[in-house]
């Protein structure tokens, strides 16, 4: 019986020693952990920005509300500075949902910061729709008041950031393009964080940036956006803020230029027609979009020269009955008009009362 209790003395004895050694050497290991990660973080700070938090947010999409950048510590985030009517945001969706589809599982979070341009892009029904038409089911906010397109000092749609698992800004594009680099960074970050990527593929999608040389430049109608970039229409009399004017067209057209005939209102972020009117630009893309709006729906006919738009050179938007081609405008959106060869092409638009436009978009 001693003996029995003996060593059940003893095997107790012995597990308490294990426990000890065990809590001591996890002490021992612990610091020099959190000594390394200390070490890191400092080698950044000498290195990297800061990411600034989301602020001002006035709309969460696929989020709950308040989230901030900070709450995915240990994790890679996307910042996409975007708006909807955006044609080079457009092009970019694509990519972007691929990537959350395919990293979003091992730790790639993509918050969409919406800045929008346009009065119409604060609505976050608006937006909403916008996020259904292009399948995008990752993170989206509503800077309406730029305080987040502040707080990174940024000027540029569109534009990402990539943020490492510490909070560091790694990574940093303006514009369209650079795709497969941006992918292979979000590798680069994902394998810090511990996860195998060393499989993973790089996506084929399509890059659409235009790659051709000189197209025409965005062209605004809104007086606060047109006048103030040293644009205006190509009519004698001009856009004339919040005045309502009867135009005529001239016998000679420049390229590049927006001409108008009819009775329209010069609005701060676009013009409207206030009965059945024309729209005549020359321009040089290979495809050339609107952003519009109109009261009721209306059907917008559209012409390439002086016939109607052939099936060949028909944007997405465009469609086809009883000889004409047209665009139904129901919503506030980027709408594509033509699609085709680049090249020099005249553009007649043909519109109807309540029909209102902001700006012209070319690719």
């Amino acid at each position: 019986m001693k003996t029995l209790n003996r060593r059940i003395i003893l095997g107790i004895f012995i597990l308490l020693i294990i426990v000890i050694i065990f809590y001591f050497e996890n002490q021992k290991i612990a610091p020099e952990i959190a000594e390394k990660t200390v070490k890191d973080i400092l080698l950044k700070a000498g290195k990297y920005p800061q990411s600034p938090e989301l602020t001002g947010i006035s709309g969460y999409i696929n989020s709950k509300e308040g989230i901030k950048i900070s709450d995915f510590r240990g994790k890679v985030v996307l910042i996409d500075f975007w708006t909807y009517s955006c044609i080079n945001c457009i092009r970019t969706l694509p990519h972007l949902t691929d990537w959350n589809e395919k990293y979003r599982d091992m730790g790639l979070v993509i918050i969409g910061v919406h800045t929008p341009e346009f009065k119409f892009e604060k609505n976050i029904e608006n937006v909403k729709e916008a996020m259904e038409r292009h399948g995008i089911n990752y993170i989206v906010v509503q800077d309406n008041d730029y305080a987040t397109w502040s707080a990174f000092k940024n000027r540029f749609w569109p534009r990402k950031y990539l943020i490492d698992k510490d909070g560091f800004i790694r990574y940093d594009h303006v514009g369209e393009g650079a795709y497969e680099e941006t992918e292979r960074k979000i590798q680069e970050l994902l394998a810090e964080t511990g996860i195998d990527v060393i499989d993973m593929k790089i996506s084929e999608i399509e890059d659409k940036t235009p790659k051709f040389g000189r197209r025409t430049p965005e062209l605004y109608s809104g007086y606060d956006f047109a006048l103030s970039r040293g644009q205006n229409i190509g009519n004698l009399e001009g856009i004339q803020p919040d005045q309502t004017i009867t135009y005529s067209l001239p016998n000679n057209f420049n390229k590049d230029v927006i001409y108008l005939d009819g009775t329209w209102k010069a609005n701060n972020d676009n013009l409207e027609a206030m009965g059945d009117s024309l729209i005549i630009l020359s321009f040089t893309a290979s495809s050339a979009n609107i952003v519009a709006d109109s009261l009721g729906d209306i059907e917008m006919e559209v012409l390439i020269g002086d016939s109607y738009i052939s099936k060949e050179q028909a944007g997405s938007d465009i469609e086809f009955k009883d000889g004409r081609s047209f665009v139904k405008i129901t919503e506030p959106r980027l709408y594509n008009l033509f699609d085709g060869e680049y090249g020099d092409y005249k553009l007649t638009l043909k519109v109807k009362e309540g029909f209102s436009f902001n700006a012209f978009t070319f690719g």
